[in-house]
């Protein structure tokens, strides 16, 4: 039988123990803070970056012409889009010393820590201090989160909206029938910024149902359907001035949103299908369509680029949670935020499985998954902590160390990765170096960055740095915008090899190895993620290996 989720242990005794897991989980937070402050500025950018900094900027053009100002409403397709993160953005940086771009890292991990804080909130909640110890330092070691929460403006962001409105279910479901004031609140603001952010928020309308109706039919057991059909109608009358804030807010952040009062819907309708012509993307070592990707994409890369204790104790966590939910003899608020949080998790990833859309860019669309999966791990690891016996303290110590040795691969692959955490592949993998040639690694481009100064750097021992005068032409194969912002106006670049002086150039499939001298690399873990080539004298014909979609 499976080991089965309770609740956190209300004994005053365990008071040390517990506060010896709270110390624990603070110091982990502490160091994920220090270690953004001190490295936020090594992140590059990615294809999609001037894009959303453009955006954010109309969005603030928008509100301060009165609305006179409406680009940001018909902005390529990302008006279909909330566009709070770039805002936040935006305004960060009218007052912040850093480059717009450099701020933009920051804010991303500013957010991605607010969502660590509030993982260990809700594990803390559903299983004590030990869980959420457990649970933040499960995903404050997950490269797949930590390397997105710096670059990644859309899915992070949304991730961590994600994690508010769970956490507002969670204390609703706990306060049932009668929700308190600050919990309406709290899950207004969550679904707020989840629909205000992706039209995707309303995934979470499928797990709160089913923890939802789990209370109706068990007071329906117990009682009659009609007493516990009238609590249900308090409930959710109580949660009206919820859908209120909500509103108000998805408003704010993604004003296209309430133009009309069935744009979210058209939204919806626009992203159920793929919009983009095809590319093609590599996955098993072979080129397939994004729009044909194999429906074991998700959970294969699940179990090959998260760390491997992080997956185990998930999965057992949802299992446990499940077993957990059937139990009668359990409070029944905690079985319905079990349900809740299993289904978060189980529901999107079987969903994309047997709908098959379109897959593309690794697990990005899916780091929302993360943060209920970490708490479910929390949740069990805490479950199997107690199994040890004797005090609190050393229950804590046994999960520390245990953490430590199955986490270790993870936390030194993110410090050998930096700054491209996000490009992690775990042992069972065989690591990043049996991913090259397999799996996508720097699909967003970040290392471009690093190119652009091994470049410079090259051409000052040369003694041959650009300038007004002599312009040194630049042929790029990825991302332009942060090559441009790097180099400078004295190094114009263009996709086209001809008439160039050097090319810059991501090592993915699409790019062509090139017959020129090579005079620097980024490499990271013995693979290589961006070279830079001497191509002055040299026919050739094109820097990639594909024609563009």
């Amino acid at each position: 039988m499976p080991a089965v989720i309770t609740t956190a242990p209300a004994r005053p005794a365990a008071a040390r123990g517990l506060h010896t897991a709270d110390v624990a989980a603070v110091i982990v937070l502490a160091a994920i803070c220090v270690a953004a402050l001190l490295t936020f500025r090594d992140f590059g950018m990615g294809w999609d970056d001037y894009a959303h900094a453009e955006y954010g900027g109309l969005l603030l053009r928008l509100y301060g012409s009165g609305f006179t100002d409406r680009r940001a409403l018909s902005f390529v397709n990302l008006y279909a889009y909330g566009g709070g993160f770039d805002m936040l953005a935006a305004l960060a940086a009218k007052v912040l010393p850093f480059p717009l771009f450099e701020t933009r890292r920051l804010v991303g991990a500013v957010i991605g820590i607010a969502g660590l804080a509030m993982t260990w909130r809700i594990a803390r909640r559903l299983g004590g201090p030990l869980a959420g110890f457990v649970a933040v330092t499960l995903l404050a070691t997950c490269p797949l989160y930590v390397g997105h929460m710096f670059i990644n403006p859309k899915d992070v962001p949304f991730a961590v909206a994600m994690l508010a409105a769970t956490l507002g279910f969670v204390r609703a479901f706990s306060e049932y029938p009668h929700p308190t004031v600050p919990t309406t609140a709290l899950l207004g603001l969550g679904l707020g910024l989840s629909f205000g952010t992706r039209v995707m928020g309303a995934l979470a309308a499928v797990p709160a149902a089913a923890a939802f109706l789990l209370i109706i039919a068990a007071e329906a057991r117990r009682s009659d359907l009609r007493a516990a059909l009238w609590r249900a109608g308090e409930f959710l009358l109580r949660l009206v001035p919820a859908l209120v804030v909500a509103y108000a807010l998805m408003a704010l952040i993604w004003p296209w949103s309430v133009v009309s009062p069935l744009n979210p819907l058209r939204a919806l309708v626009y992203f159920s299908h793929f919009f983009e012509k095809p590319w093609k993307e590599l996955f098993e070592g072979a080129l397939l369509s994004v729009a044909e990707m194999p429906r074991r994409y998700v959970p294969e890369l699940f179990a090959l680029t998260t760390p491997e204790l992080f997956w185990a104790l998930g999965i057992a966590g949802i299992v446990a949670a499940l077993a957990g939910a059937v139990q009668r003899d359990r409070p029944l608020n905690r079985r319905a935020s079990l349900v809740f949080l299993a289904v978060s998790v189980v529901f999107p990833i079987a969903f994309t499985v047997v709908t098959k859309p379109a897959m593309y860019n690794g697990l990005r669309h899916f780091v929302f998954v993360l943060p209920p999966m970490a708490v479910l791990g929390g949740l069990v690891g805490a479950l199997l902590a107690e199994r040890f016996g004797g005090s609190a303290r050393r229950k804590a110590l046994i999960a520390a160390a245990v953490l430590a040795v199955g986490l270790a691969h993870a936390v030194i692959g993110m410090v050998r990765l930096h700054p491209y955490q996000y490009t992690y592949f775990n042992a069972v993998a065989g690591g990043l170096q049996a991913a090259d040639g397999r799996f996508m690694r720097d699909y967003w481009g970040l290392s471009l960055k690093q190119a652009s100064q091994a470049l410079l750097d090259a051409l000052a021992a040369r003694g041959e740095l650009a300038t007004r005068e002599h312009k040194v032409k630049i042929a790029i194969c990825g991302p332009q915008r942060p090559v441009r912002l790097a180099l400078g106006k004295n190094y114009p670049t263009d996709w086209q090899p001809q008439g160039a002086d050097y090319a810059i150039s991501l090592n993915e499939f699409y790019c062509a190895p090139l017959d020129a001298p090579v005079i620097a690399e980024v490499v990271r873990d013995g693979v290589v993620f961006a070279r830079i080539y001497d191509i002055r004298g040299r026919d050739i014909p094109s820097l990639l290996t594909l024609a563009p979609p």
